[in-house]
Order: structure tokens, then sequence, then C-alpha cells
């Protein structure tokens, strides 16, 4: 098979291998990077998952990506070393289920991106003898799991960017008491002041000789990976092959959404994306209106990682559906729309619908949720009120389930009155001593960062 090619949806770049937008993380148009040709998986192979642990699933799907640029036999091997933790889904009751995404080394689903992700990036820094810098803006999951994923890589140095006040104890401390190759920057500002500054660093091209790419879900080997937990959890949930999911997914820069569009137009049996989002709701807006509006600044909600007042991957979702839009969110080319309406049901949960779900989650089912799979359990209810005709139908409801409740014990003990237990993976981070580096929301100030610390 022919290696895929990879385009920006800004169209003023040159298509690229998937190494290339790999390791380069942003179009040099300011685009972000998408498939030419989305791979079909038939129907036998997607049935053949069943009897397939994780890793030997995500080597089959990466394979019809990658076959062009890597070995099948090394691409196991890798997704063998990336996915060595159990990825558990919980029946609530009838046809609905939870999707478990918070096993992994920092307890949060950004651990099935990036560490597949750091992987494929070390090994084609190793063939070319290359060295990098992964710059990462995050809302909190993200920069644990990436400073964790590329901990100790030789060919790799890692800076993040974070909110100041607007990540967990636990979020932060995941990122800050690694050192080494892992660089973290608290920065006074909000998530989408982070992201901002991340991709003016990129288009700098005072920066050319500093060698940056993201570990963001603007880069495509972060979205690539999360297309499998969409077809694990179908394939361990289905009892006749016929069935088609309803997958709620908890959506803040919208890279988790993106994975599952790609499995669904891979050949996933898909019948609705539930798009839960918390009080920063352009996206739901849009798709009732048609008129999307940049929230900004976006708003403080509890459920933080999804914090995000204008999402990058939206310009990915817009051109899988025949439109075109910008970095700044311009919409230059309408989408279809309508079609995009068949296939989302958009909806914003406030902070306290998010406070109530735990509370009536745990109180009716013994099931304990963190903010953000609580947005997406409480979209899947508000799905179900709405399109109750559907319930009755032959789905499967997969609710995703992003961080593990430990990460916000806070929350929960202020709802619930305990603390929740801590897996074995967060255990003692608390007592670890931190170093980071505070910045004002000032881009010269990060520039100097760069050219004094980074080579």
């Amino acid at each position: 098979m022919s290696e895929n090619k990879y385009y920006s949806t800004n169209h003023k770049a040159p298509e690229v291998s998937f190494r290339e937008a790999l390791l380069s993380g942003l179009a040099p148009d300011g685009g972000l990077y998408l498939p030419e040709l989305i791979p079909k998986i038939d129907r036998e192979e997607i049935l053949s998952f069943r009897s397939k642990e994780y890793h030997e699933i995500a080597a089959a799907v990466l394979d019809h990506f990658l076959s062009g640029e890597i070995d099948y036999n090394i691409l196991g091997s890798l997704c063998g070393e990336a996915y060595n933790f159990n990825v558990p889904i919980d029946r609530v009751f009838e046809r609905n289920y939870i999707l478990r995404l918070d096993q992994g080394p920092t307890a949060s689903f950004k651990d099935f991106a990036v560490r597949m992700m750091a992987r494929l990036m070390n090994f084609f820094l190793s063939v070319k003898s290359r060295q990098l810098n992964i710059l990462t803006a995050t809302s909190g999951d993200t920069g644990s799991a990436v400073a964790n994923a590329f901990h100790g890589l030789e060919n790799i140095d890692v800076i993040v960017l974070f909110p100041r006040s607007e990540v967990s104890e636990i979020q932060r401390k995941q990122m800050t008491t690694l050192k080494g190759n892992i660089h973290t920057i608290s920065i006074d500002g909000k998530f989408d002041d982070c992201q901002r500054l991340a991709k003016k660093a990129f288009l700098d091209p005072s920066l050319k000789d500093i060698s940056l790419s993201s570990a963001n879900s603007i880069n495509i080997g972060r979205l690539l990976p999360q297309t499998v937990y969409y077809f694990y959890a179908w394939a361990k949930l289905t009892e006749n092959g016929n069935e088609k999911a309803v997958f709620s997914v908890p959506s803040g820069n919208y890279g988790n959404l993106m994975g599952g569009i790609l499995a669904c137009k891979m050949g996933l049996p898909v019948n609705r994306f539930i798009i839960s989002t918390n009080r920063n709701d352009e996206v739901p807006v849009y798709l009732r209106s048609g008129l999307y509006n940049i929230i900004s600044p976006s708003y403080n909600c509890i459920s933080s990682a999804m914090n995000v007042g204008h999402p990058s991957n939206l310009a990915r979702i817009i051109a899988l559906y025949g439109g075109e839009m910008n970095e700044k969110g311009t919409i230059l080319r309408e989408p279809e729309l309508e079609k995009m309406r068949s296939d989302f049901f958009g909806i914003s949960i406030s902070d306290n619908e998010t406070r109530k779900t735990i509370a009536e989650c745990y109180k009716k089912y013994g099931i304990l949720l963190e903010p953000h799979g609580a947005v997406a359990w409480r979209g899947l209810e508000s799905y179900h009120g709405q399109k109750s005709q559907e319930a009755s139908g032959d789905n499967i409801f997969i609710s995703l389930e992003t961080a593990h409740p430990a990460k916000f014990a806070e929350d929960i003990i202020s709802i619930l009155g305990f603390s929740p237990a801590v897996p074995s993976s967060l255990n003692g981070i608390t007592e670890k001593n931190e170093e980071y580096t505070e910045l004002d929301n000032d881009y010269g100030q990060l520039k100097e960062y760069f050219l004094k610390h980074l080579k």
C-alpha cells in the first residue's frame, strides 16, 4: 500500500507524509493536517476485533493509515508498549455503558493518544537521528499525559504551557515533578491564551532554528490513535454485529470527537455523536443557529479541560463536512450543516447540572463520575429525553469517562462528602517537589524563554 498524504485545512501548504505531519504538528500555513484519503475497514475486520486485545486492535486500525511508512511488526510492538493497561467498560443499565478511559499512567484519556504519538515520534526521529522540541498547551490532562509519555526520551524535549489558576493540584504536579527533559511553564491567563501563544511560536520564522512540534490535538498524531477506542467499545459491546453506537463525548478542543468522526468515516457503525459541552457552548449554538461565535474569554467551569472558547479541531470537522474555517474561527466556506445536524446532537451542561449528575449517578447506580464524565453522562440522558424513539432501536449507548475521579477530589468531596480512592498511578503525587517557570500572558517573554533554554 502506498503511503497516504496529509493536507492542510487552510489549503495553502503542500501535502506531506504522515511522518512529516507528525513531526511538524501545525502546517506552515497555520492549518491542521487531515488525511487526503480516509481508509476504509470492512465489516469482517471490524467484527474480528471482538476477539482481540486493545493493543491488537490499535495495531490493526493504525496500520490502515501507516502501512506505507512503518512496518506492521514494529507498529505492533509500539502498540504493545503504549497500551499495557486495562480499558474497562461499565454497564450502567440496559444498553447504556460508560467507557472508562481513565486507567492509564496519568489516569486520563489523553494517555491513549500521547503514549502512541510519543513512540511514533521517537521511532521516526531515531531513524533520522534528529532532535525535536515538543510545545503543548494544556487545560489539565493533556500536559500531564504528554509529560509522562515523553519523559526520558533521548531525542525529545517537552515544553508544557498551562493556565495558572485553572488546573487541579494533581494535574499540575503530574507535569511539574518530572523534570529532566520536561519543562513546564505557568501562564497568567486561560487555556485559550496558552493555545494562542503556542500557535504563534509555531509560525514564528525567527524560531526556525528551534525544531518545534506539537503534542496538542492540533497534531494529527494525536487523533489517529483516538480512533481506536471507538472501535474497541463497539467490538466489545456488540451482540449481533448489526447494532449502531451512540457515543456521548465530553468536548473541549474536540480532538476526542475528531477521533470518533474518523472512526465512523472508516466504517464503524455509528448512529450519532452527542457533543457534550460545559458552558462553553459555541459548537452546540452553531449547530442550532448556523452562526459561529468564539467565546472569549472562555468560561471557567469545573470540567476544566473543556474550558475552550474556540476549539482548534472544529476546523477539521468543518473540512470533513465540505467547508473551510481558518484558524481565527472565520468560516470561509459553509459546510453541510444539515448533515452535521443529522450526525451530531449538541448539548451544553451547566456546573449545577454537572454536580447534580455526579450525585445522582452515584446514588442511583453506585458509579462515581468526575466532572467531564458527568457532562457526557448528562448529555446522554438529555439525548434519551429528546430522542426517546431511538432508545428502542438497535443502538448501543456509550458515554466516555475521560479522567479518574481522584483527579478532582475536591469536587467529589464537596458533592458526595468523601474522597475518591486514589489509583496507584497517582499515589504520592501530591508529596513530590515541583519545578516550573511562571510567565505573564506575553509572547515576548515566552520567546525569550525558548531562545535561552532550547536548542
